[in-house]
């Protein structure tokens, strides 16, 4: 693929804003000059995902990723840099040269992900066009939608498409095309076996699942002709893109809508989901078939805490809710439920009433969980004194789950008043299995690997203290270094200004201090050569460097405060910054240095050992260093 032209990058930079890329993903709220959110990288309850539109960086403190609207792409959807400069160029409508068709040779060396992706891509379209153009596509698929009562826009808007009957047309396609047959048998879209390649969606009506950046990951497919030994609904298997258990149908198209209801509802089955958007009601999506799992709840979760779940009215269906209703209560959410008439289901509900009728009958027949699940198995356990006992002891349990102790005061009251209980009893129950999750808990805390112990020995406590004062210097550099270093005990006619960057510069180049790390001998190299074209880098330039290193350490950089408590905390103690930055930086440059002349000292004394040591070399050598350490002292003040 061709490369995109570093004026476009720019243009992409420049025109992107972090908190709208990233509040298509995370629900944001305001906090002080920065945005918060749920981390959408780990399942977390309280947030700690941080975004700051005046840096453009962002911060994820549970899972420690961090980076720009770039970076933020590329961890959350696996994409790589310039499928993720190409996605937000699409998003704010930038040009893009056009990229010359791929070779064989180069879609097979490129990584397979991304051309799984490719194929993914081009297997959504022919379906899509099989469906719209083919004889057979229009005959059997578009007449089934039709028939099903889905519009042509529905159609478009989900990109719903067929698969024909023969047993190869899509591998013929796409080897005829001459794409990767490595990322063809990857998708498991095309199979290969000792007779050839055969389709896996042969003879089906296709729903492509997508990613909540609106890539295709994988399909669904449901067969039309009556076959007693084929699955009526068939999915994509687990391939380098497609990972059902974090994957939730609908989310791409309903996301907008779940942030402004601040409600999603969880249905089971594509056609519930259409047939719900096509009737107005869009803030829905689906679990594709597959047992709710963590992974979909979390994802659900970056959007609302608020979600109803509609199952069909048969048994099966409500037993089946039982199991998500704990998981939701586990992570947090505020889980209601809603059954349907016998017979009926969402998809056959929406298409026989009006989008009135269909919001009237969610908000009349929403049930808490409590009340949902207690009028089910009060049924079961009718007449059964055993039966009501298990009953109970199963209701606390999903109370128990509740994770704050609010939220378990008001549902056990409710479970007392439903079950005419004592809610002694109930707290009771409740405390017991408490205590059980506690002990199982400090348990496997107990059974755990012992975390990694600091290292003891003079050497080793010099080199992570060595590291730290470079990691300091340099967070000091990205965060400060356009700022004018100036001494307030000076007279203002004595002041020359000049940046943080080019005083710090000066001081490390003029003694032969080099870094030892070398991520920050590679930061600091940069920085140099910034300064020689006289560009001292602001926060934009830093923020838009294209290695993850580097820019991990810049937003560390951007995100830790320079405050003397955080110093503290590992032993480097710094004068409150108070507005002066003067002493901060002096600081903090002459303890990078005097960690750097003791390190260098310490090798001198080593050599000096040796019985055949240039010994006139070596002691000249360490008196300089160690007339070096004494001008240091005196700047920082100590007493040798």
């Amino acid at each position: 693929m061709a490369r995109i032209p570093q004026e476009i990058i720019e243009q992409i930079f420049t025109t992107a804003r972090i908190e709208e890329v990233i509040g298509e993903f995370v629900q944001l709220k305001k906090s002080g000059s920065n945005l918060k959110g749920l981390s959408p990288f780990n399942n977390e309850r309280t947030p700690s995902f941080m975004v700051s539109p005046a840096k453009q960086i962002f911060k994820c403190f549970s899972s420690g990723k961090g980076g720009n609207a770039v970076t933020f792409m590329m961890e959350l959807e696996q994409m790589s840099y310039p499928e993720a400069l190409r996605w937000m160029a699409k998003k704010y409508n930038i040009d893009i040269p056009e990229a010359r068709p791929q070779t064989t040779e180069e879609i097979e060396e490129s990584n397979l992900r991304e051309a799984v992706y490719l194929i993914t891509d081009v297997a959504t379209k022919y379906y899509h066009e099989q469906l719209l153009e083919s004889d057979a596509g229009k005959a059997i698929g578009l007449s089934y939608f039709k028939e099903r009562g889905f519009t042509q826009e529905t159609i478009a808007k989900f990109f719903l498409g067929y698969s024909p009957e023969q047993s190869t047309a899509f591998a013929d396609f796409a080897i005829k095309n001459q794409y990767s047959e490595r990322a063809l048998e990857a998708s498991g879209i095309s199979m290969k076996n000792e007779r050839g390649w055969y389709d896996r969606f042969r003879g089906r009506v296709m729903f492509p699942i997508h990613s909540v950046s609106g890539r295709v990951l994988g399909f669904g497919g449901r067969i039309l002709q009556s076959n007693a030994k084929a699955a009526k609904y068939l999915n994509s298997p687990e391939n380098p893109i497609y990972h059902k258990s974090k994957v939730l149908y609908g989310l791409y198209q309903a996301k907008q809508e779940i942030v402004k209801k601040d409600e999603a509802y969880l249905v089971e089955g594509y056609t519930d989901v259409l047939s719900f958007h096509q009737n107005g009601v869009k803030n829905v999506v689906a679990s594709s078939g597959t047992a709710l799992t963590e992974g979909q709840i979390a994802m659900l979760k970056r959007y609302t805490s608020n979600v109803t779940l509609l199952f069909d009215g048969d048994a099966a269906g409500i037993r089946a809710s039982f199991r998500g209703l704990d998981m939701m209560l586990e992570q947090g959410v505020n889980v209601r439920v809603v059954s349907f008439p016998d017979g009926e289901d969402p998809d056959s509900f929406a298409q026989a009433n009006s989008t009135e009728e269909l919001d009237a009958f969610l908000a009349k027949e929403r049930k808490d969980f409590i009340s949902f699940k207690t009028s089910i198995l009060i049924e079961e356990a009718a007449g059964d004194p055993l039966k009501r006992v298990e009953m109970v002891r199963d209701i606390v349990a999903s109370i128990a789950k509740v994770p704050d102790g609010i939220g378990q005061e008001i549902f056990i009251k409710e479970a007392a008043r439903i079950l005419d209980v004592d809610s002694n009893l109930l707290y009771q129950e409740l405390n017991r299995i408490l205590g059980l999750q506690q002990r199982q808990a400090k348990k496997q805390q107990a059974q755990a690997p012992p975390m990694e112990v600091l290292p003891k020995t003079d050497s080793e406590l010099t080199q992570v203290h060595g590291y730290i004062q470079e990691q300091c210097i340099i967070q000091l550099l990205i965060d400060k270094g356009t700022k004018a270093m100036l001494d307030d005990t000076l007279e203002e006619e004595d002041v020359v200004p000049i940046s943080i960057a080019e005083w710090v510069i000066a001081e490390i180049e003029d003694d032969g201090i080099i870094f030892a790390t070398p991520l920050y001998a590679q930061i600091f190299k940069m920085l140099l050569e910034e300064v020689d074209k006289e560009h001292i880098p602001d926060h934009s330039w830093w923020v838009r460097q294209e290695n993850p290193e580097i820019l991990a350490v810049v937003t560390e950089a951007l995100t830790e405060k320079y405050t003397l408590a955080k110093w503290e905390a590992r032993e480097i103690f710094l004068p409150k910054e108070q507005n002066i930055v003067f002493p901060l930086v002096k600081e903090t440059t002459f303890r990078f240095k005097y960690v750097y002349v003791e390190r260098k000292l310490a090798e001198l004394r080593h050599y000096l050992s040796q019985e055949n040591a240039d010994m006139d070399y070596y002691l000249n050598e360490f008196s300089k260093w160690n007339s070096l350490r004494q001008l240091i002292n005196e700047q920082l003040n100590r007493v040798v």
